[in-house]
């Protein structure tokens, strides 16, 4: 007996050996400048997306920022979604400010208190549902999700909000880029807000980034500061303009570029290791390094092009000034500025300092890609495994689900599957027309001035005042999902966007398939040229499963507080191919019968039976779909 067990303890042992380890985590929850961005829709980049880049194998980076949080989405939404995730052992960085502060100091439930209803609080110019109080609800928030990250057995980590650029003369950054709102917020009196109160430059209760270090003083947390860390940094770039340039994303002061997420999440991971915070599972390169190490570009159709970004680093190298040589096999190309691709490439560095971004792209025109690129520094080597796969779309059904939206919001559907009607929130439809009798659409188009297109309004008709992010509770949009017991291969999704009476339109464009718990970007626009449809368009290999629905959205937001400015789209499509969910044959296999048809007129009125001119034909089939088409009678 004992000679069994023992053998059996042995091949217990050894088979946990041989099995690999469970990654541990560090979950982080933020706003726009943590968020994750898609490098082909933007140059936009938020830190959380390289801090990853610093953790040593075994652990690794999960970001669920998104823009235009504040503290209280950031518990009511991200950390709903995140803790599904979180396990005993893992990190939770925490940092939020930069929405918090959408009402000048002022808590979104107070204002609507004071107003009564949302219709009257939009009304009065306060169309935003975020917003806190400093030392009250700010804190409120921030203290459940550290309370219930500790509750699950994982370390939480506060972070105060990163500055933005507001910069002094002396290139310090001044009271308001520190999201201390002291020398200018508003208070909620018995007869509204007062705007115009003044503290004292030692008075820290309108700070946020003080407010966030005393929540995790009172709760025994780690507390990071982020305020202090970038404003050190941007002081080292400084001027203003210089600093911008540098590490911002080219549009006002919030948002990084590349290199200044990837200097923001080090200074992150430096000094969580300098307070002994995952000390030694945090690794700050000081030569040479990429990331990603691996160029897995996925999977695209055949004839497609597909690219990845990498972020080249090093610190102290040597020479201190010199170059580093990028060169790609056969089939590959890399660039620095995604215009020019060239089998290799060489970047210059100096101050023994380099970040640089470059990508990689191949051609799917012979199927799949199997490569790598070799980057070369003096007698430093690394190497990164290139793939690509190439997918054939066959075995089933083409669908097409297509809203013209020129004068209503009805779709045109073939093939099967089942169609989502538009819908809004915060937004209506104002009416349907040409943005303007100098409308400029794309010559391969073939349209002209006089095509119309579906007008959204802000309800209310006011775009609120210094918003550079979208509104988490504005948006437009459409849908589809499958027929019962089909898949759908989404490969196309496209649409024509354009402002109206102005250049300062706004917006996103995403796609998700799990109700925008995550999301894919497929668009980002500021200050959209006024009367001018921009062409939007993504080719995913993506498919929406038997019970999954595949949502667009769009959102806008405008750049300055304006009246009556509206969003202009038309033609949005979604196209792939459906098939049969368990064994994947053409879903045309299934022999779909009509239901019912019903009759409407062009302006979505309907109707009895067909009518003299053009009617919109909707039939029923007995799988579910419908199918649109139009019809005209003589």
């Amino acid at each position: 007996m004992r000679k069994l067990g023992f053998w059996s303890l042995l091949v217990t042992m050894l088979f946990g050996l041989l099995l690999p380890a469970e990654a541990k985590k560090v979950h982080t929850l933020g706003d726009s400048t943590m968020a994750p961005y898609d490098p082909n829709a933007t140059v936009t980049r938020g830190w959380g997306m390289y801090f990853g880049n610093f953790l040593t194998n075994g652990w690794e980076s999960v970001n669920y920022g998104k823009g235009g949080r504040d503290s209280r989405g950031g518990y009511e939404e991200l950390w709903q979604i995140a803790k599904k995730n979180v396990e005993a052992g893992d990190y939770v960085i925490i940092t939020f400010g930069h929405n918090d502060e959408k009402l000048n100091g002022m808590d979104h439930h107070e204002v609507l208190a004071y107003y009564g209803t949302l219709e009257a609080m939009k009304t009065a110019g306060w169309d935003d549902s975020r917003g806190t109080t400093p030392s009250d609800t700010y804190k409120k928030w921030l203290g459940k999700i550290v309370d219930e990250v500790k509750e699950m057995g994982a370390t939480p980590i506060v972070c105060s909000p990163v500055c933005r650029s507001y910069m002094n003369s002396d290139g310090s950054i001044n009271r308001k880029g520190r999201h201390d709102l002291g020398e200018d917020y508003m208070v909620m009196s018995a007869s509204g807000p007062v705007a115009g109160t003044k503290l004292a430059a030692d008075d820290h209760t309108m700070n946020y980034a003080y407010q966030s270090q005393q929540l995790a003083k009172e709760k025994g947390v780690a507390f990071v500061d982020m305020t202090d860390a970038t404003a050190k940094l941007y002081y080292q770039y400084r001027p203003r303009s210089k600093c911008e340039e540098m590490l911002f994303d080219g549009d006002g002061s919030t948002h990084f570029n590349s290199t200044g997420a990837l200097l923001v999440a080090r200074e992150c991971a430096r000094l969580m290791k300098e307070q002994g915070i995952l000390a030694e599972n945090i690794v700050l390169p000081e030569d040479l390094s990429v990331a990603p190490t691996t160029g897995e570009l996925g999977e695209g159709y055949k004839g497609q092009t597909l690219s990845k970004e990498f972020t080249l680093s090093g610190f102290g190298l040597l020479p201190e000034e010199g170059s580093v040589s990028i060169t790609a096999t056969e089939g590959i190309q890399v660039s620095t500025d995604k215009t020019n691709w060239v089998s290799s490439l060489n970047v210059s560095y100096a101050a023994s300092t380099l970040i640089q971004t470059f990508y990689a792209q191949v051609l799917l025109a012979d199927g799949d890609v199997n490569g790598k690129i070799t980057i070369q520094q003096g007698e430093k080597t690394i190497e990164i495994p290139v793939t690509a796969s190439a997918v054939v779309l066959e075995g089933g059904a083409d669908f097409q689900a297509y809203w013209r939206l020129e004068a209503d919001n009805n779709y045109e559907l073939t093939g099967p599957a089942i169609v989502l009607d538009q819908t809004f929130k915060g937004m209506e439809i104002q009416r349907y027309a040409n943005p303007n009798k100098a409308t400029v659409w794309p010559d391969w188009t073939g349209y002209d001035a006089t095509r119309k297109m579906q007008r959204d309004l802000i309800e209310g008709g006011n775009w609120p005042a210094n918003e550079i992010d979208d509104n988490p509770d504005r948006y437009i949009q459409w849908g589809v999902k499958p027929a019962s017991g089909m898949d759908l291969k989404v490969s196309g999704i496209s649409l024509f966007a354009a402002g109206c009476g102005g250049n300062g339109m706004c917006c996103h464009v995403y796609y998700s398939t799990d109700n925008f718990a995550t999301r894919t970007t497929i668009y980002e626009k500021k200050n959209m040229p006024a009367n001018t449809p921009q062409f939007i368009e993504a080719k995913p290999v993506l498919t929406v499963k038997d019970g999954e629905e595949l949502l667009v959205r769009v959102y806008p937001w405008y750049s300055s507080g304006v009246k009556d400015k509206t969003i202009c789209l038309s033609d949005l499509t979604i196209s792939g191919m459906a098939v049969d969910a368990t064994t994947g044959i053409t879903a045309l296999a299934k022999e779909c019968k009509p239901v019912s048809t019903s009759f409407f007129s062009v302006d979505g009125k309907q109707q009895p039976a067909l009518k003299r001119g053009l009617n919109i034909v909707r039939t029923t089939l007995d799988d579910g779909s419908v199918v649109t088409k139009k019809m005209v009678k003589d």
